[in-house]
């Protein structure tokens, strides 16, 4: 008897031991799935998700309009409100990035948008490209009598990403106005450390452009008893230098072999004479950051000429402004840039002063998917750079655009345009920046065959066509202004209540 009440009690114990645990079981297993499903708007991996669900603050998608944490741009909706209501001011907006930048194709169609939206208070900076063999945007050319020296991303460069150079002291630029619309009054000169390297003048003669001339090739016939090291002491170079040039695979050549040992560099010719006699030489104010030439009257073209009290010259930017109220855009845009090399350059920052900005637009980090930066490093420089803009001009708005899809060496598709697009998305709150997912607003790498069958995308499958940079103008245009129209009603319905 005695051992079968001892024998139900073990099992009553037993019992209860095994629902206990299946009910804590359950209960955890809930809460696990429950935390698991909470959702990002990117999508994160589901064994930090609970973490960061309760200790950072997720940003949230406006309205389908790919933006994210607009909270930001609301000081500068309020002055465009301000300029929209009564016309009293300039607002420059500063648009700075790499090769889809440089161009100012996407640029000028957001500028051309807002300045008939809201006034057009001038045309911006603007940079001589052509006078450094690269591109530009078509608002204006310049050309030169002699050739210039030119930097990219070092320590001579400023606002433009690029510094012009020369020691030559009877140089001429003219800057030739294409598009009237952007005609000017006000230009102001930017150098380094605001060194007065310039003139500016009216009523020059005619220029004649200077172009350097194509390199010259060097060739070498092998006679008897030379080697292919020989020959790279002859001329300066190495023999895989030699071997890669000839497509060499071992050190064999022989009598009379013709080999391709490089190019010499055309001297640069003497610059051409223009004619100065009739030249009005202009004053200007110097300023903290740029001297100014105001009160201009200035038809198609206007030239910079030395300071004869300088030995070297170097010009970082152009300013030009007109009288009127409105938006001033700025474009700047570097080919091949990284942010990284914004970052080596403490001018580049300095000289932001002179542009005045009222919001700053960044559209940086094609180059770096391309490079397979990690999207830690990436946030990284990502940060040292907006804390640079930041030192230089306080809390300014800030908004990121992220990088656009594109295919790593022309046939896959590249994640890391989309992992930076997630990393600038979750961090936007905690370092106070908004966001506008160009990679998403265009269709992502889904949309990649879209853009070749439609001609929206280059060849090389990472820079866009005309076309395409035109849509994503078009895009980013729509994004901000939805927004900003949000916040317009819902300031006016604040006001009535």
């Amino acid at each position: 008897m005695n051992k079968h009440i001892k024998f139900i009690k073990k099992l009553i114990t037993t019992a209860l031991f095994i629902v206990t645990v299946l009910l804590y079981l359950s209960v955890n297993y809930t809460t696990a799935v429950n935390l698991s499903s909470i959702k990002r708007p990117l999508g994160d991996k589901p064994t930090t998700a609970a973490k960061k669900a309760t200790k950072k603050k997720v940003p949230i998608e406006e309205a389908g309009s790919n933006m994210y944490n607009v909270t930001v741009l609301y000081p500068f909706f309020e002055k465009l409100i301000a300029l929209d209501t009564f016309h009293d001011r300039k607002l420059n907006i500063v648009h700075i990035g790499d090769s889809h930048i440089q161009a100012d194709v996407m640029t000028n169609i957001i500028r051309g948008k807002l300045q008939e939206a809201f006034g057009n208070g001038g045309l911006g900076l603007v940079f001589p490209y052509s006078l450094l063999k690269t591109n530009g945007g078509r608002n204006v050319s310049f050309s030169s009598n002699i050739v210039w020296n030119g930097e990219k991303n070092s320590d001579l460069s400023g606002i433009s990403g690029y510094a012009l150079s020369t020691n030559k002291k009877d140089f001429v630029i003219e800057l030739n106005l294409k598009n009237k619309d952007y005609a000017f009054n006000t230009l102001k000169i930017i150098t380094p450390n605001n060194q007065r390297f310039f003139e500016l003048a009216t009523n020059v003669g005619k220029l004649t452009p200077m172009k350097l001339s194509a390199p010259k090739s060097i060739t070498h016939k092998v006679v008897r008893g030379e080697t292919l090291y020989s020959i790279s002491r002859k001329y300066h170079t190495t023999v895989a230098q030699l071997q890669k040039a000839n497509r060499i695979k071992n050190n064999n050549i022989r009598v009379g072999q013709v080999l391709n040992v490089g190019t010499k560099a055309a001297a640069a010719p003497a610059a051409t004479q223009v004619d100065m006699s009739n030249a009005t030489i202009l004053n200007g104010n110097t300023l903290y950051s740029y001297y100014a030439y105001d009160n201009l009257n200035v038809s198609d073209k206007i030239y910079l000429t030395p300071n004869t009290e300088s030995s070297s010259f170097t010009l970082n930017g152009i300013v030009l402004e007109n009288d009127q109220n409105g938006i001033i855009y700025h474009s700047i845009g570097v080919n091949g840039a990284h942010f990284s090399d914004y970052n080596k350059s403490p001018r580049f920052f300095e000289q932001i002063k002179a542009l005045a900005p009222d919001l700053i637009i960044i559209s940086l980090g094609t180059n770096e998917t391309f490079g397979r930066m990690s999207p830690e490093r990436y946030e990284d420089e990502v940060n040292k750079f907006i804390s640079a803009i930041r030192s230089q001009y306080g809390q300014c708005p800030i908004l990121l655009t992220t990088p656009p899809p594109s295919l790593y060496k022309r046939k896959n598709p590249n994640p890391l345009c989309m992992e930076y697009a997630n990393t600038l998305i979750d961090n936007s709150i905690k370092d106070n920046y908004s966001v506008f997912d160009l990679y998403r607003a265009v269709g992502g790498c889904e949309a990649m065959q879209r853009f070749i069958d439609e001609n929206l995308i280059a060849g090389d499958r990472v820079h866009y066509t005309r076309d395409g940079y035109i849509e994503q103008g078009d895009l980013l245009y729509d994004a901000f202004m939805s927004n900003y129209l949000n916040y317009k009603k819902q300031s006016k319905l604040s006001l009535k209540n």
